[in-house]
Parts: structure tokens; C-alpha cells; sequence
């Protein structure tokens, strides 16, 4: 009797592994999900910048500072998180003096729309200069040789 209880016993035990395999197909589906959505998100305002055979930046230069002028006029700081909503002039020069003071070798640009009234472009170039930017560079789309 002693004998068929420890075979019982044996028999009855529990296996101390666990099971990663449905773990692997749910990593697998939500990588698929993410492969196949992060294209589609979409970040940063709308620009058709001018083509120009301009030098591109070094990718060692600090993040610049980018004002973006849409085909409307509206201005946005840094293609923020909520492109929807423009930036007022005084945050503009509010946020380029507190960046010049933290990082004062930050390149500083403007992202301008083709179809944006030149003024447009200019009084955002005059904002970042009233914050004491002394260098504002014009961003361009590069030119397509084909």
C-alpha cells in the first residue's frame, strides 16, 4: 500500500515550467500590429518644402530648433505633438530665448510651405531674431536628380 501511494504521489506532480508559447504569439500578433500601424501615424505638420541642392546637416549637430510655416500661415515649434493647433508669435520667441540660453550653439530653422506667402516666412525668420537667434537657417526638400 505504501508502495502505490508514492506512485500517486509521483504521478500527481505538478510541472514547474512555465509555458511561453501563447506568450510568443501574443508578442508576435502585437508586433505585426505595430509593424503594420507605424506607418500610417503620422506626425508633424503638413509642408511641401521647396526643392534646393542644398548640404544636409551633420547627424552629430545638435537637434535644431524648427519652425514650421504651413500653406495657411499658422506657426508650429518643433512639429509638437498637437499639430492641429498653431503657436502664438510670443511662445515662439518665448521658447527660441529659453533654447539659446540652455544650448546657445542650437542651428535654428524654418520649415516653410512652397505655397506660403514669402511674408509669412520672413516675419517668423524676424520672431527668432528678436529672440536674440542670430543664425536662421531655411529648410529645403532635397532635390530629386531622376
Amino acid at each position: 500500500m505504501m508502495q502505490s501511494n508514492l506512485r500517486s504521489r509521483r504521478k500527481k506532480r505538478l510541472m514547474g515550467e512555465i509555458n511561453v508559447v501563447p506568450y510568443i504569439d501574443v508578442m508576435l500578433v502585437l508586433l505585426v500590429i505595430f509593424m503594420v500601424t507605424a506607418p500610417l501615424l503620422s506626425t508633424g505638420v503638413d509642408v511641401e518644402l521647396p526643392a534646393a541642392d542644398a548640404r544636409p546637416l551633420d547627424e552629430e549637430q545638435i537637434e535644431p530648433f524648427v519652425l514650421t510655416v504651413d500653406k495657411d500661415g499658422n506657426y508650429y515649434l518643433n512639429d509638437n505633438e498637437a499639430p492641429l493647433e498653431s503657436t502664438a508669435l510670443a511662445e515662439i520667441q518665448r521658447q527660441a530665448t529659453i533654447v539659446l540660453q540652455k544650448q546657445p550653439k542650437t542651428p535654428f530653422m524654418v520649415r516653410g510651405d512652397g505655397d506660403v506667402p514669402y511674408s509669412k516666412i520672413i516675419e517668423g525668420m524676424v520672431l527668432l531674431q528678436q529672440a536674440g537667434v542670430e543664425k536662421v537657417g531655411l529648410a529645403t526638400a532635397p532635390v530629386d536628380l531622376n
